[in-house]
């Protein structure tokens, strides 16, 4: 790795969307329909009125009106990134497609734009189009004069999501050279985590915390999710609360704060408490991993009825949603390992980065492969990432392989993270360790 990587204890992340920064980021439905969007063209598109009170709002309603008012390339542009910014804050897919319609506004004026060009490459990538993305990403670094950071970032998050783990790395420390700052640092702490080295992480997003100020209030929210995210991560559920809390504050609503803070309340021993933020994370995002939190915490309150509603909705809409984390769910619920290996599979053409192989691995247990599931895991271990889940899930497959001390030594590794996990995994969890032989 990069001398100065290593001279920071450096391991992506940051203005990542909420895809990628967490496990299964995924998104909702376009604020804008699409019958809409084919019927009136990409600069009328991003002109439709925009509602909402938060400051992101207001700048798109701004930008909006200068746009409107004088046509400016310029407005477009910065309505494309506050578009952006919207859907990091809010978790809603549609607001990376009009950031799509911005960039498709700005080529018709200015055909070859670089603008419109490096806003297309971050909507694709958020939209989980990665090779798309990169294609976008190296067409920027040759057309360019001068080197620039944003493209590099761009192209080392395309080469990640489909696990060409190396090679990002390269691209991430071209964009370190040329601007250190929140971008690069938060890419480089994700990369610490992924290679095992939580302290490291936690390090560089400190560092990207402090590069962060709230006046651009989504990417110093998300930094700071990041933070609490690994802090809970480690078992400190008390400072995992409070960092999620100073987000709310300042930023009422984050999704990623709202769905630490739940589950961090959760770590306690407060579930009641931890149901009124899972629940506004889960209808604010309607993503799998966010109605899997909500329906599990329903049932352990009590609601049972309530728990089957949520799965219920979770059930008509995840493979559309996120179909890794819906194929995790379907593996974990004992609810249709055809179907959880179909996702998987078809997952993995798009995205090879080891929490893909991890769905992989853990629907072919669930398909009665274990032996197939135990070559995929290596390969979701390869990194040495330290993920709660992963190693349940290898210790499961070692447990259904007969190698016992193995399980027991996953399963332990598990057990330390376990504040990370959902209620229901925790519950596999102890139901499978409790069974070795002792």
């Amino acid at each position: 790795m990069h001398p100065r990587l290593l001279w920071i204890c450096i391991p992506l992340a940051a203005l990542i969307p909420a895809c990628t920064a967490r496990r299964g980021d995924s998104v909702t439905a376009a604020p804008a329909s699409a019958p809409v969007i084919a019927a009136i063209g990409p600069c009328e598109t991003v002109l439709i009125p925009h509602q909402g009170d938060g400051k992101t709002d207001v700048a798109i309603r701004h930008y909006q009106e200068i746009a409107s008012r004088t046509a400016s390339s310029g407005a477009i542009e910065r309505l494309a990134w506050a578009f952006v910014a919207k859907a990091r804050e809010s978790a809603d897919s549609g607001y990376y497609r009009l950031a799509d319609e911005c960039a498709r506004c700005l080529d018709s004026r200015e055909p070859g734009s670089l603008a419109a060009l490096l806003v297309r490459g971050h909507a694709l990538q958020s939209l989980h189009r990665f090779r798309e993305a990169e294609e976008v990403a190296r067409a920027l670094i040759d057309k360019r004069a001068e080197p620039s950071p944003f493209e590099h970032g761009l192209l080392g998050d395309a080469l990640l999501e489909q696990g060409r783990l190396a090679e990002a790395i390269a691209a991430y420390e071209t964009m370190l050279d040329l601007r250190p700052g929140l971008e690069s640092y938060s890419r480089a702490a994700h990369v610490r985590w992924l290679r095992g080295d939580a302290a490291g992480a936690l390090d560089l997003y400190g560092l990207a915390a402090r590069a962060s100020s709230f006046h651009d209030p989504e990417p110093a929210a998300w930094v700071r999710s990041r933070i609490a995210a690994l802090e809970l991560e480690a078992g400190a559920a008390e400072r995992a609360l409070r960092t999620a809390g100073e987000v709310l504050e300042r930023l009422p609503g984050h999704v990623p704060s709202l769905f630490v803070r739940g589950k961090a309340l959760l770590a306690r021993g407060h579930a009641n408490e931890a149901l009124a933020f899972l629940r506004a994370c889960a209808e604010k995002s309607p993503i799998p991993e966010h109605l899997w939190a909500l329906a599990d915490v329903l049932r352990m309150t009590g609601d049972e009825n309530g728990a089957r509603a949520v799965e219920a909705d979770l059930e008509r809409s995840g493979a559309a949603g996120d179909p890794r984390s819906f194929s995790l769910y379907l593996a974990t619920r004992g609810k249709s390992a055809s179907d959880a290996l179909r996702l998987a599979e078809a997952e993995l053409r798009e995205r090879a980065d080891v929490h893909t192989h991890d769905a992989l691995a853990w629907a072919l247990l669930a398909s009665g492969r274990p032996a197939d599931a135990s070559s995929r895991m290596e390969k979701a271990l390869a990194e040495g990432t330290r993920d709660a889940r992963l190693f349940l899930h290898a210790g499961a497959i070692d447990e259904e392989l007969g190698r016992v001390d193995a399980a027991r030594g996953w399963f332990a590794r598990a057990d330390a993270l376990c504040a990370a996990l959902l209620p229901s995994e925790a519950d596999e969890l102890r139901r499978r360790a409790g069974r070795l032989p002792r």
